[in-house]
């Protein structure tokens, strides 16, 4: 089967970009997965344009994607997307989303591209060659004490049940450093790390197409993406992601157990 290239993932990202784009601030269809968990219609024409096209070009390959689910348990050829992450911001006209678009290889991501439109801001990455912002090296800060940091954070639909509560861990860094941030997009937060613009991010209760791109860009930026326990496995169930520079990583680690 014919695999990809990083040209062909962000072409990709920046025609479901598109999409995003020319359907910001106009009313949308707004259906509810859960009490606070949107979908607009754009989320699922985003979808759907990404899965025709990659389906046309890549014949056989198989989707891990939002809003319809696993395509196959064939996982040699995988696409891991998330068409619209963000939607919260986007169903409120917060300019704060993107596109996330990783391709994995017999079990490991081999590239990842996330694009923010309203910024024009590609992020690509490929293993072992590096990361970039519109074709800009990227690099993570090298920020190594939790009081000099930034960082961010999410938390998940159902926060107010979720354990462990990610309530307390806010407060608890928020004490400790510069400050966190919240800003309602995984992809970004991972983004913005690689690009040195955050110090660290974590997060407890995480899909894997939120972070699938990102998680690849951060590391080839030269962060340390493990799950909260320091595990490398941080896309598969129960999902939870930490990001920063190896120094930060470590004492982050330290204050999230």
């Amino acid at each position: 089967m014919t695999q990809p290239t990083l040209t062909d993932l962000e072409r990709l990202a920046r025609q479901a970009g598109q999409i995003l784009s020319d359907g910001y601030e106009k009313d949308h269809q707004v259906d509810f997965k859960g009490v606070i968990d949107l979908v607009t219609e754009i989320d699922h024409a985003a979808e759907a344009f990404l899965i025709k096209e990659i389906s046309r070009l890549f014949p056989g390959h198989s989707f891990l994607a939002e809003e319809s689910g696993a395509s196959t348990d064939q996982t040699e050829h995988l696409w891991i997307i998330d068409p619209l992450d963000g939607t919260v911001n986007y169903a409120h006209g917060v300019p704060l989303f993107c596109v996330s678009i990783a391709y994995s290889y017999q079990g490991q991501v081999m590239l990842g591209a996330i694009y923010e439109p309203m910024r024009d801001e590609m992020y690509t990455s490929e293993r072992g060659k590096g990361a970039w912002l519109n074709g800009r090296p990227l690099k993570a800060s090298g920020a190594d004490e939790l009081q000099k940091s930034l960082l961010v954070t999410g938390f998940p639909y159902d926060a107010w049940h979720a354990i462990p509560s990610n309530f307390d861990y806010f407060t608890k860094l928020g004490k400790m450093t510069q400050g966190v941030r919240r800003l309602g997009s995984a992809a970004i937060d991972l983004c913005y790390v690689a690009a040195g613009r955050l110090d660290g991010y974590w997060e407890f209760s995480i899909k894997a197409w939120d972070i699938a791109a990102g998680g690849l860009i951060a590391e080839e930026a030269g962060a340390l993406v493990t799950d909260r326990f320091g595990g490398p496995d941080y896309l598969h169930s129960p999902q939870s992601i930490v990001a920063a520079n190896p120094t930060l990583h470590k004492k982050l680690l330290i204050e999230l157990q």
